[in-house]
């Protein structure tokens, strides 16, 4: 059987509880891992951003990403990561220690 991650979808419903509305927000995730909690919110989005220091996470993230969703993923750290001109609404740091 496989493992379900959140099937309740409790993460995600406590992400948006806490951030509300992600319409026309630009957000940068930290620590996307795969993309599964990006999924869950992106589509609302204006811009994601989505950074992970796992190269592996990042491609596993672009295979799934759906065709209809436009994040932009980056195989990254926060500490190397250079956006000296991006302006976000809205940052995320979800399981990432």
């Amino acid at each position: 059987m496989p493992i379900r991650l959140d099937p309740e979808d409790s993460e995600a419903t406590a992400l948006l509880d806490f951030a509300g509305s992600f319409a026309g927000k630009r957000v940068l995730e930290i620590g996307c891992g795969d993309g599964r909690l990006t999924w869950r919110y992106a589509r609302h989005a204006a811009r994601v951003v989505a950074i992970d220091p796992d190269e592996d996470e990042i491609k596993a993230a672009l295979e799934d990403r759906p065709p209809d969703l436009r994040v932009e993923f980056r195989a990254v750290g926060i500490a190397d990561y250079d956006a000296p001109d991006a302006i976000f609404d809205t940052v995320i740091l979800s399981w990432a220690l």
